[in-house]
């Protein structure tokens, strides 16, 4: 299977509860559409400093991360980070990765979105058993 991506549209949360509020505009509002690798052997969405410095997410903490390389880095993670793909969205945490590293899509945001990797035809997908709302296991 060679590698899948998918085109990912990232929002500022804290933007939306702002707009919501109507203290600022809804054309304030940070977002971009984003290529992502879909990496299933990661466990967070990954974003790069060069995509905080565009959406300026609020960084909650620090933790240590290991690459694939086997190197640890201290990334800053970020909160209330909005992920929409086609009819599904979520809301999640954020590992900032150094400069403009590849950014990722992880296990986390995609259970949450109840969407799968289609390996024949190498991309990503709405769950075809739920195509019109995301569903999870509560067990």
């Amino acid at each position: 299977m060679g590698l899948v991506y998918a085109d990912i549209k990232l929002i500022n949360g804290d933007d939306v509860v702002l707009a919501r509020r109507n203290i600022i505009g809804q054309e304030e509002v940070k977002e971009m559409n984003v290529s992502m690798l879909v990496d299933t052997g990661s466990y967070n969405l990954c974003i790069n400093e060069d995509i905080q410095s565009i959406l300026q997410f609020n960084v909650v903490e620090k933790r240590l991360a290991e690459t694939a390389d086997g190197r640890v880095v201290e990334c800053d993670v970020v909160d209330n980070v909005q992920v929409r793909f086609k009819n599904r969205a979520t809301t999640c945490r954020a590992m900032i990765l150094p400069g403009s590293c590849e950014p990722l899509l992880g296990a986390i945001p995609l259970e949450d979105m109840d969407v799968l990797v289609d390996s024949q035809r190498q991309e990503l997908i709405v769950n075809p058993e739920h195509p019109y709302f995301a569903q999870m296991k509560l067990k």
